[in-house]
């Protein structure tokens, strides 16, 4: 594989601002953090759909697809713990911005659903990695989201590693400085709402 670094895949870092946020908006935190879980799993598992012959396609995102199912069986118990609810909340325009730049012809489309899979899984393992050292958390979540860090990376990789086996390494490396483009500015541009994936907040508290 040619890709082994989020940090050269990610064109930019998260912004101190939304790091910020995080301890005012801990119950949003863990609620879209949940979701964000369960539709990694549904993404996996409509991938297998679409694609249910090609094989070494299907394993992995079998596999990939129970793992999320933990974390967000896991993020769950968190919140209970604290007292949280699991409620309704609406999506960040994340997800939806990146899948939006999805192309709808075969073989370009499954080669950029693996991309975009590959950046969003890099962009939670480099959020993770924040968290897991942010002074505002408590030593349980500092330490959840540090395992959850190693499980985000493998997952990173993996999606990277499918996509180099059906296109190439050149033509992978081509089309993700697109796709990053496009995740650069949706974490850098301000947002009305915190989300797991969002920009900077625009209102605190």
């Amino acid at each position: 594989m040619s890709i082994v670094s989020i940090e050269v895949v990610l064109q930019c870092p998260t912004p101190p601002a939304w790091l910020a946020a995080v301890p005012s908006h801990l119950q949003t935190l863990l609620i879209d953090h949940a979701n964000c879980e369960r539709k990694a799993a549904l993404t996996a598992l409509g991938l297998i759909h679409r694609y249910p012959r090609q094989r070494d396609l299907v394993q992995p995102m079998s596999r990939l697809a129970r793992e999320e199912l933990r974390h967000f069986e896991q993020v769950l118990n968190l919140m209970a713990e604290r007292g949280f609810d699991y409620q309704p909340l609406n999506a960040s325009r994340y997800a939806k911005a990146l899948l939006e730049a999805v192309r709808r012809d075969e073989p370009a489309r499954l080669l950029d659903a693996l991309l975009v899979g590959a950046l969003i899984e890099a962009r939670s393992c480099e959020r993770f990695q924040l968290l897991a050292c942010h002074p505002g958390l408590d030593a349980q979540l500092v330490g959840f989201y540090a395992r959850l860090e190693e499980s985000e990376r493998r997952h990173f990789l993996n999606y990277l590693a499918l996509a180099e086996q059906m296109a190439g390494a050149s033509n992978v490396k081509v089309r993700l400085a697109q796709l990053a483009k496009i995740e650069a500015q949706l974490i850098c541009d301000p947002d009305d709402e915190f989300r797991f994936h969002s920009g900077p907040p625009t209102l605190a508290g």
